[in-house]
């Protein structure tokens, strides 16, 4: 019982960091194309200050969580996913930088540069962290110690011996792509007003067009190169739900969007990113980190979960810090509302 439940705090804790900080990262790369003006790229970052920080805080929260409930889950998979790991933590600290110092030097080169390296570092994180989700859903090649080792890519080929980036995984991060750009939009439509609001509305149609598309390319890919992802669909037939969601989610983003309905569009939008991260979940479990070696050596929550003392007092301190979690994101989300406005010195 207790595996179940760690299970989907984890998984919980990670759709959590992806709603929230996933339409961030689309307004970044959206920073690279929709802005035109000064005033929108300040528009913009206004939109996300007060609140991208906080939002990355689930990542590490997720990490932490991680660490005490699967210890051998943790250990495998940063040590086997060691260069992805570092070509992240590298995204995340010159995106950080970036939202920064761009306004410390009032020069137009300088802000040129940092907004380049805005947008192509958040256009760079969705994608890593699309591939490394199909990582995931693909296998890995572990070995009989638990650990195993990634090259960049090898023959772009799914087998027993892949690498981080091949053909199933460039289609997780294109999806994870165009996925947050229209998570960003649609914020964008929320938070911002006039010329801007109006094109981020208007680039929400065609995305969620191709969206759709590449939802479905991305299932067809999943199911070939990972059959048993639909056994505990099979098994479990109200579990359809989830698919039905995604379907949902999406027709709803198209209507709501259309009827100038910013907030239900939104929010359909976090229904697509729950549905398909839940979906990607329950395809997997109880397995944590399938073995493209061969099934004896998948990492499963048997072999990975924490001692019952360890998870009981686990579980205690993980309500009381996500209480803290919740009650900050309520609060900055509150008492920021509204659309951003640079003319006065209210948000």
């Amino acid at each position: 019982m207790m595996g179940f439940i760690w299970f989907w705090l984890v998984a919980v804790m990670i759709v959590a960091y992806v709603v929230l900080d996933g339409f961030d990262l689309g307004v970044g790369v959206l920073h690279l194309f929709l802005v035109r003006t000064e005033a929108d790229r300040r528009v913009t970052l206004a939109s996300i200050g007060p609140v991208w920080d906080g939002n990355e805080v689930w990542l590490l929260a997720g990490g932490g969580t991680l660490y005490f409930a699967f210890p051998l889950l943790y250990a495998s998979a940063f040590s086997g996913f060691y260069l992805p790991l570092m070509i992240v933590l590298w995204l995340l600290v010159l995106r950080g930088i970036s939202v920064e110092l761009r306004n410390h030097i009032d020069v137009g080169v300088w802000r040129a540069l940092l907004d380049g390296v805005f947008g192509l570092s958040s256009a760079l994180l969705a994608v890593f962290f699309g591939a490394a989700l199909a990582n995931v859903l693909r296998g890995v090649p572990l070995q009989a110690d638990g650990y195993f080792f990634l090259p960049l890519w090898t023959n772009w080929e799914t087998g027993p011996h892949p690498g981080i980036l091949d053909w199933y995984t460039v289609i997780g991060g294109i999806v994870a792509l165009v996925a947050l750009t229209l998570h960003g939009a649609l914020w964008l439509t929320i938070k911002t007003s006039g010329e801007l609001a109006d094109r981020a509305r208007r680039i929400v149609g065609p995305v969620c067009i191709q969206l759709a598309v590449l939802t479905v390319i991305s299932l067809g890919a999943t199911i070939h190169v990972r059959p048993a992802s639909l056994d505990n669909y099979f098994n479990y037939p109200f579990t359809v739900v989830v698919p039905v969601g995604v379907v949902a989610s999406l027709a709803g983003i198209w209507l709501f969007n259309r009827n100038a309905q910013p907030v239900k569009a939104f929010l359909s939008s976090c229904l697509y990113l729950f549905f398909m991260l839940a979906g990607a979940c329950w395809g997997l479990y109880p397995t944590l980190l399938p073995a493209s070696t061969g099934v004896e050596r998948d990492i499963t929550m048997a072999k990975a979960i924490s001692g019952p003392h360890t998870l009981a007092v686990g579980l205690v301190w993980w309500a009381f810090g996500m209480t803290l979690a919740v009650g900050y994101v309520v609060f900055v989300y509150t008492r920021f509302r509204g659309k951003v406005d640079l003319t006065s010195t209210s948000h």
